[in-house]
């Protein structure tokens, strides 16, 4: 699982047609004890996560299966809003 933290979210003037209506939000991918990884990325979310969520995300075609129009060209979508996540594998 593939964890992010939601900075924010993306206005377009224009997109691609079955991307009408979809929310695209800018994710910092984290570690499971919240670090951050790498460089941000642009998100599709039809799950209605905001600013500081905490989410997991998936890319490639399953991200396009995250949207109702499954013909959305998008690389990265977001799966779950994730309510805890443990950064301690001891406790696992």
């Amino acid at each position: 699982m593939e964890l992010a933290r939601v900075l924010g979210r993306v206005s377009c003037s224009v997109k691609y047609p079955t991307l009408e209506g979809v929310r695209l939000l800018v994710i910092q991918p984290v570690e499971h004890d919240e670090t951050p990884v790498g460089d941000p990325v642009v998100a599709a979310d039809a799950l209605q996560a905001g600013p500081g969520d905490l989410v997991s995300w998936v890319t490639g075609r399953e991200a396009a299966l995250t949207l109702p129009n499954t013909y959305a060209p998008v690389d990265v979508g977001i799966v779950e809003i994730v309510d805890h996540a443990w950064g301690d594998r001891s406790l696992l």
